[in-house]
């Protein structure tokens, strides 16, 4: 193999190989139900404002009274913000109803579609799923 040939290979190598790893990271079907919907209401422990998702956990009784922690991913920061959100939408305490769909294999785990926050607006939370195209199908 020449020296040239390599380096094209290298050079395809680089550019190709994170493609495909971004693309499989945001496949919505991959990771969560989009047939398991679910909402919760809570009280937000942690909000992690970064990419490539935001994340809000939230503190939820369970049917037997027991608190146990939810782990919801939201769409990147960016996204977030065209949709109304600032850093400052939520706050540890707050008390906040989100609604989303269950991760596959995970316990405890959702992607967020909507968020009430606590001034009462509904903001929608920059997932990759699209629920009225799934509606359709």
């Amino acid at each position: 193999m020449s020296r040239q040939s390599f380096v094209c290979i290298v050079a395809a190598a680089l550019i190709f190989c994170p493609l495909a790893a971004s693309r499989a990271h945001h496949s919505f079907s991959a990771e969560f139900d989009r047939d398991k919907p679910i909402k919760l209401t809570g009280t937000v422990t942690k909000v992690e404002w970064t990419n490539p998702h935001a994340r809000i956990y939230i503190d939820v009784q369970d049917e037997g009274g027991k608190v146990v922690n939810w782990d919801f991913e939201l769409g990147p920061p960016n996204g977030l913000m065209r949709q109304g959100w600032t850093r400052n939408s939520l706050r540890e305490g707050h008390v906040v109803t989100i609604n989303g769909f269950l991760s596959k294999d995970q316990e405890r785990v959702a992607n967020a579609r909507s968020v009430f926050l606590p001034d009462g607006r509904q903001v929608l939370a920059g997932s990759s799923f699209d629920v009225d195209s799934a509606a359709a199908q």
